[in-house]
């Protein structure tokens, strides 16, 4: 997968140095606001017609959004909470792109509401999944990896501004990626819960 193959080189450029510096005057959970904040912004800019403005926002919220875990775990803050929000804020500033992408043109209403499904049905897997499976991760709660994952929506959501005419083919191949993604995630969630019966045998 894209962020479990670049996310340690990814880490160790962008993350890593600058940890020690941003500690000293902000926390964790800021870092989470501010990235909501500066994703919000892309529906103002992409509604005004600045689409770079808009990528720039959107890129800004990524990147904060893999500061404040770390963030957290450097200043040794992290909570049930803070993980909590920060999924709600990824959430919030998914749905935000979307109904961005609606308003902007609403003649894509189907698609937006079939990736807004695809959306619901991975993340309830992602969380799911997460309540009924041990954690051995660094992160507060239980992470599975998929297929999909934010960095590569966040290249489609890009690349849907960028090429505003390959829309619905990129919300089509978008919708199937995301769904793909809960189901593998089920059936390896089921195999895992076979294991035990097979040992006891």
């Amino acid at each position: 997968m894209l962020e479990q193959t670049l996310r340690n080189y990814y880490q160790r450029a962008f993350v890593d140095p600058i940890i020690p510096y941003v500690g000293q005057y902000i926390t964790p959970l800021s870092v989470t606001w501010i990235s909501g904040f500066f994703g919000l912004l892309f529906l103002p800019f992409l509604l005004l017609d600045k689409p770079f403005m808009a990528i720039c926002c959107l890129l800004i919220s990524g990147y904060l959004d893999t500061v404040d875990g770390s963030l957290a775990r450097y200043q040794n803050q992290t909570s049930d909470f803070g993980s909590a929000m920060d999924i709600v804020i990824d959430r919030l500033v998914e749905f935000a792109t979307l109904f961005a992408f609606y308003l902007f043109n609403p003649a894509r209403a189907l698609w937006i509401i079939l990736m807004l499904g695809s959306i619901l049905f991975c993340i309830t897997s992602f969380l799911v999944v997460g309540i009924f499976t041990n954690n051995s991760s660094h992160k507060s709660f239980h992470y599975s990896a998929g297929l999909m994952e934010r960095a590569k929506a966040f290249i489609f959501f890009i690349t849907m501004v960028l090429l505003p005419n390959a829309f619905s083919i990129l919300a089509a191949f978008f919708c199937f990626l995301v769904c793909l993604t809960a189901l593998i995630r089920i059936i390896e969630f089921k195999k895992q819960q076979m294991k035990p019966l097979f040992y006891t045998k």
